[in-house]
């Protein structure tokens, strides 16, 4: 269950208040999303993302080269940083990191893992699965940090592989056209 605000409207005097609003609260519990959980429920749970700033990668080859390069080292894929977000619980239920690389949401990360550690500037840790996901490209302007990412807002993955895979600047060149 779910506690929603209810819009209080001014009644008639000596008017009853409607049945599901009771008069001493401005709150009303109602089946809501949070009862996802249960067995058999309608509703479906949408992920959480982050989305947040590749800086100093110019395209996804170079981030892929990048993770290879650590990998190979012996280290995970981790992105730290100074605020451990406050809905961990929600992006490690299916969320991703969506990377923005050249001012264009271009791919993601699924998150593997959220660590906070104790001291250091940079105290949590947010650790990735190996994988990156190409993404549709989305605008973004710069930001510090990052920030949470909706479902609805997220963009869709490419299809990979086969003749339909485009190059990314072409596709670029095809969208500042709009020719698609």
């Amino acid at each position: 269950m779910v506690v929603w605000p209810l819009t209080l409207r001014k009644r008639k005097r000596g008017s009853e208040p409607p049945a599901h609003c009771p008069r001493c609260s401005a709150f009303t519990t109602i089946p809501g999303p949070s009862s996802i959980e249960e067995e058999g429920s309608k509703y479906s749970p949408m992920p959480l993302h982050l989305i947040k700033l590749c800086v100093g990668i110019d395209s996804v080859a170079d981030l892929r080269a990048w993770r290879a390069h650590r990998a190979a080292q012996g280290h995970r894929s981790v992105c730290p940083t100074r605020q451990t977000p406050k809905r961990a619980a929600e992006l490690l239920d299916g969320g991703s990191l969506y990377w923005v690389i050249k001012g264009q949401v271009l791919v993601r990360q699924a998150i593997d893992e959220i660590v906070t550690e104790e001291g250091g500037p940079q105290p949590c840790r947010i650790y990735l699965k190996p994988d990156l996901t190409e993404t549709a490209p989305q605008p973004r302007r710069a930001f510090q940090g990052w920030r949470y990412l909706e479902a609805a807002d997220a963009p869709p993955d490419l299809a990979t592989g086969g003749d339909e895979a485009v190059p990314q600047d072409l596709a670029k060149q095809l969208r500042e056209l709009g020719a698609w």
